[in-house]
């Protein structure tokens, strides 16, 4: 995946957002502590940001497509996606400080809408001879198995939970 000057200066925003997260309450970080602790001007960040939320939404776009990249295969059956779970889940967990960070700062509520945004738009694209109601069943389903998981810190072994969860959507017990 190739990056370009603005990927970069989008990421110091993002590490900058999440650095301050780490010390301080979201609601009081300020878009001129980002900028100062990212290294950028105002004007900088507003060029790519609107809001401390558009940081985040990025931040979780920014994942997906790099996730998407690093799909070689569409899944045809159970164990392929048992191993897209896989994927997903050990990327959440290479993440779960961060998630921890807008979990705290009750923000989950992004991540929900960033799901539920995702999920939709794919099945309109892929699968749109489906119920429009599935996509926030996966989307919803998922969000809440996640954040049960970083409640748990993630000690549930990724296999197991990715098989929990596609046995589920084929509604078979483990």
């Amino acid at each position: 995946m190739e990056y370009f000057r603005d990927d970069y200066t989008k990421h110091y925003i993002v590490q900058a957002l999440f650095r301050l997260m780490a010390d301080y309450s979201y609601e009081k970080i300020s878009i001129i502590d980002i900028v100062k602790k990212a290294g950028v001007g105002r004007a900088t960040f507003y060029r790519y940001f609107k809001s401390k939320e558009d940081v985040i939404k990025f931040y979780f776009e920014h994942n997906r497509i790099q996730f998407v990249f690093n799909q070689h295969y569409f899944p045809r059956c159970k164990k392929d996606y048992e191993t897209i779970a896989a994927q997903a889940l050990t990327m959440f967990q290479d993440n779960k400080q961060l998630l921890k960070l807008l979990k705290n700062a009750n923000l989950e509520y992004l991540y929900l809408e960033y799901m539920n945004a995702n999920f939709s738009e794919t099945f309109s694209k892929e699968y749109s001879d489906r119920s429009p109601y599935e996509p926030y069943i996966y989307a919803g389903m998922l969000f809440n198995v996640s954040m049960k998981w970083l409640e748990d810190d993630c000690k549930e072994p990724v296999e197991s939970l990715s098989k929990t969860i596609v046995n589920a959507i084929y509604f078979e017990q483990n």
